[in-house]
């Protein structure tokens, strides 16, 4: 047994000269691959809906009641497993949540109705719920702290992974039926299992929680120089929902749920109805699932910007910088009067928007401290799941309404604008240790 050194210091401080190892590598794959599956599971069914809508006889409106229903369900799941997490660990929290999706997934496949299927997709989104909230928290904290920023942007690339998959599966899958691509989302629960053996717990929280040596051991696999020390936590006391709306922490609250739900409305607005979008303009279905595979694929240089960039400048300047040109790719997508012009648009609006995600997926987890950062992440989450359980049937119905491409777009962009607006009075965590 390794002997306790007298230095007390801060948790955080164990991080700041970890090296960044091959350990923290597999550690960043299993959990990018988690955020694949989540992703690949709110937008597989986007890409089939015609077949869905074709086999349970129901219109586009139907059609958008079973696309959101998942993330109805994640709702009050992301607000039960936040909480969870801060009391029992991320780590099981991890596992349980995916395995129990993929079950619940499998379900699905087989509904006779559209009813059973609605319900089976709010329940899985209620399983899946815990994995979805926990995954950005639990990688910050394992980093090292000047790895932070950049590695976390770097997992937000599994959000386009996950979408490049979803158009796969549809195009390689679809013609089997939309069950076939529920059976392929139910088998990627088994990845909880990779989880559960390559991703430890949490020193921050095993600290928290007054479990020392077990923080020790994790500190000793992750290299950290600072293993061996006494440490000490902001509080020992597991955080309540509460306390996110109590002294300083209120305002960045208030403020957090308003950017999610407005950030997350201008993007799922868009990407849940692309495919129909760009059929009003003339593609054909094809040519619109091909657009989307390319829009995906601007994500990923977006995304590694953004990781190159937020270590020199800071989380807030390059947000700010990327979401203001995401609004301008809007506008370009939004007035074009040609193919090209909606391709260039689209790219622009693609690059710049989930660059700022990647850079969101990092700062949004680093306001609050480790008694309450899986209940703040799950705050955060649910105000974005609400705007993608709203944003899907708030657009279908300006498409019933025969409400034209352009017009559409720029109530879509609207809510990006108001991002921007928001995220000005949020405080920098640049460099800082969690706490």
């Amino acid at each position: 047994m390794t002997a306790v050194d007298s230095r007390t210091i801060p948790i955080g401080a164990a991080f700041d000269r970890m090296p960044f190892t091959r350990r923290h590598v597999l550690i960043a794959l299993a959990l990018f691959i988690a955020f694949v599956i989540e992703s690949w599971e709110q937008l597989a069914l986007v890409y089939v809906s015609g077949d869905l809508g074709t086999a349970f006889g129901i219109d586009e409106a139907g059609v958008g009641v079973v696309l959101s229903a998942v993330a109805f369900g994640m709702i009050p799941g992301v607000l039960v497993w936040g909480p969870v997490a801060d009391r029992v660990g991320r780590k099981p929290v991890a596992f349980w949540s995916l395995l129990a999706y993929g079950v619940i997934a499998l379900a699905s496949a087989f509904a006779p109705n559209m009813a059973v299927l609605v319900t089976l997709r709010v329940a899985s989104g209620l399983a899946l719920a815990g994995v979805y909230t926990i995954t950005f928290p639990y990688f910050l904290e394992l980093l090292p702290t000047r790895s932070r920023g950049r590695a976390a942007v770097y997992l937000s690339i599994g959000w386009p992974i996950g979408m490049l998959a979803a158009i796969g599966a549809s195009m390689t899958l679809g013609g089997l039926g939309w069950h076939v691509v529920v059976i392929a989302s139910a088998a990627a629960g088994l990845w909880a299992f990779a989880i559960r053996a390559w991703v430890p717990e949490s020193p921050y929280w095993l600290a928290a929680r007054g479990r020392q040596e077990e923080a020790r051991a994790v500190l000793r696999t992750l290299s950290s120089p600072d293993a061996e020390a006494r440490f000490t936590v902001a509080s020992e006391r597991v955080g309540r929902p509460l306390d996110l709306f109590r002294g300083g922490l209120a305002r960045i609250t208030v403020v957090m749920l308003l950017l999610n739900f407005v950030f997350n409305w201008g993007y799922w607005g868009l990407q849940t109805w692309l495919p129909t979008l760009l059929q009003q303009k003339g593609l054909t279905l094809s040519a619109s699932l091909g657009f989307a595979a390319l829009s995906a694929l601007m994500m990923i240089p977006g995304y590694v910007s953004a990781s190159l960039l937020t270590g020199r400048f800071g989380r807030k300047k390059v947000f700010l910088v990327y979401v203001v040109a995401a609004v301008l790719g809007g506008l370009w997508f939004a007035t074009a009067s040609s193919t090209t012009g909606l391709y260039l648009g689209n790219f622009v609006l693609s690059f710049f928007s989930l660059g700022a995600w990647g850079v969101w997926n990092t700062w949004n987890g680093e306001f609050y401290p480790t008694a309450l950062r899986g209940t703040g992440y799950s705050w955060a989450t649910a105000a974005q799941l609400v705007a993608t359980t709203v944003a899907p049937s708030a657009v279908g119905a300006l498409l019933a309404h025969a409400t034209g491409f352009t017009a559409t777009m720029l109530i879509i962009n609207a809510f990006m604008v108001a991002t921007a607006l928001l995220a000005v009075p949020l405080p920098e965590t640049e460099g800082r240790e969690l706490e």
